[in-house]
């Protein structure tokens, strides 16, 4: 029971893409930083609840002073008050996951599941890379009895044909680790080098598409388990969306 329960608190813990090579990395704020204007953040987004890059900084400042039940209450009204902006519905699905790591375990998987509606929302309204690889990369983390590795594959496969109707940009990387995951995941482990080794040819210098495709047998599944470890935090912020084009 405890095994499922931190599976599925796993499953809206896949926004590790925005940390560096696909990493986990923890959230650390800048030593003694100010103690940011809540109040300025959400009067922004109020006037513009769609800005992603708002919503996202209005997050990290929340993350900062651990005002989690306030993000989600503002988020909650934001959504309710503007039904269709699907960047809203994006950053109030992030929202609960920046909670998960600091509640119970129980709340952790109502957390979970809220945030993956949010996320699920965010697309029904408008189709976006982010959305789908954000939704498509969770749907990895939840246990194979629950078949949702089929439904991240699906996710990450329209994420890719987007990219490639797109200009290149760095973080595309992630969809050929994750879309190769996904393959690896349901055993099909030809598709699964078949993709890394695509992405490579693209990012040839990106470190976990390399290790991927030295390994194999045991040592490769040890490699997933690390980069689908429930149990570590990860980094929520969407920061490379600005800085790495």
């Amino acid at each position: 029971m405890k095994r499922t329960v931190i599976a599925l608190i796993a499953a809206v813990l896949a926004v590790q893409a925005f940390s560096p090579a696909g990493a986990v990395r923890a959230f650390s704020p800048a030593a003694q930083a100010p103690a940011p204007d809540l109040d300025k953040l959400e009067q922004a987004l109020t006037t513009a609840p769609d800005d992603l890059k708002a919503g996202n900084d209005y997050r990290m400042a929340v993350i900062q002073v651990k005002a989690y039940d306030r993000a989600i209450a503002f988020f909650q009204n934001l959504v309710t008050a503007h039904p269709t902006a699907s960047n809203a519905h994006l950053n109030y699905g992030f929202a609960y996951v920046d909670k998960i790591p600091d509640a119970g375990a129980i709340t952790q998987v109502i957390l979970a599941n809220n945030a993956l509606s949010a996320f699920t929302k965010a697309l029904e309204i408008q189709p976006s890379w982010i959305g789908l690889y954000t939704r498509g990369n969770s749907y990895l983390f939840w246990p194979r009895i629950f078949n949702r590795t089929n439904l991240g594959l699906a996710d990450l496969t329209e994420a890719l044909k987007m990219q490639k109707a797109d200009s290149k940009r760095s973080l595309h990387v992630r969809v050929f680790i994750a879309l190769g995951d996904a393959h690896w995941k349901l055993d099909d482990f030809v598709a699964a080098a078949n993709t890394w080794r695509e992405g490579l040819a693209q990012f040839p210098d990106n470190a976990s598409l390399k290790l991927r495709l030295s390994k194999e047998g045991d040592e490769l599944k040890a490699i997933m388990d690390a980069a689908y470890d429930p149990t570590k935090r990860v980094d929520t912020s969407l920061h490379e969306l600005w800085t790495n084009q």
